[in-house]
């Protein structure tokens, strides 16, 4: 037993430390490359996006040499104590084959999640809806999506489930927000107070670097049962909409009540009695 150890053990302790130091060093040097890639690649796109992408790609191809690293390291070991590894193919490709037919959804998982990393359709940091499921990707590989929601909740989505993936989040996000004014209120005023106040925010320090294009009225949306609907559009950084839009709801609020400008509220006429006569 000491006599094998010495002999055997040595080398299989060498067979998983050399294992190890392969897969730290693809750890290492898989991120830089791929960064290098993708600014090439990406010349030109915003450096969130490349960051994005390059540490979805990073993550994949590095889970991905650990696996082959592991099967190498593992068959490495079983030759070195006496097993046979040629029968051991073999019988691993018959399960393999035999598993396939069972397994189709696996299947299915593996080739949507390279078509999502090959079409760049999401990446780590992304705000999506896939699934039915809104929410920030946490992790993204071949096989699963894994999504956090505003509540927190993490979900996991087999890649196979995912028909329309939506990226609110993908290059730029836009604000697109309703606002509300009276029926009696003049709305070239109202109009001029919005965009004032649009302005006024986009051009400070705090505000100008999550800002593309500053929002503004685009349109009189619609004539509702309460209110008239004044439509504004812009474009802000990703993932940075909702911490605009509420800004500015709530400037626009403030701008409202000091120029006297109502934000209308849902009412109803109650008639008591008989119905009232026209004449």
């Amino acid at each position: 037993m000491i006599a094998w150890l010495q002999t055997h053990g040595i080398r299989i302790a060498i067979i998983v430390l050399l294992g190890l130091i392969a897969y730290l060093i693809a750890k290492r040097i898989v991120p830089r490359v791929i960064r290098r890639t993708m600014l090439l690649r990406m010349k030109g796109r915003p450096e969130a996006a490349i960051v994005k992408r390059s540490t979805t790609i990073s993550h994949v191809i590095t889970n991905t040499i650990g696996v082959v690293i592991g099967v190498i390291v593992l068959f490495t070991i079983l030759g070195q104590v006496g097993i046979n590894i040629g029968p051991a193919l073999a019988s691993l490709g018959i399960v393999g084959l035999a598993i396939s037919f069972g397994a189709q959804s696996l299947i299915k998982d593996l080739i949507n999640g390279l078509f999502i990393l090959m079409e760049n359709q999401y990446a780590i940091g992304d705000v999506v809806r896939v699934g039915g499921i809104a929410g920030l990707v946490e992790e993204v590989n071949l096989r699963r999506t894994v999504l956090r929601d505003l509540d927190g909740i993490v979900h996991y989505i087999p890649n196979s489930e995912i028909g329309t993936a939506s990226n609110f989040t993908k290059e730029y996000s836009r604000v697109n927000l309703n606002v509300s004014v009276g029926y009696g209120e003049d709305l070239d005023r109202a109009i001029e107070v919005i965009n004032r106040v649009c302005s006024q925010m986009a051009e400070e320090p705090e505000w100008k670097p999550k800002i593309i294009k500053p929002p503004q009225v685009l349109r009189v949306d619609s004539l509702g049962d309460s209110g008239i609907e004044i439509k504004i559009l812009g474009d802000t950084r990703p993932i940075m909409q909702w911490e605009v839009t509420g800004e500015l709801r709530m400037r626009i609020k403030k701008e409202f009540d000091k120029e006297g400008i109502e934000i209308p509220w849902p009412h109803m006429k109650v008639f008591f009695g008989n119905t009232m006569n026209k004449n």
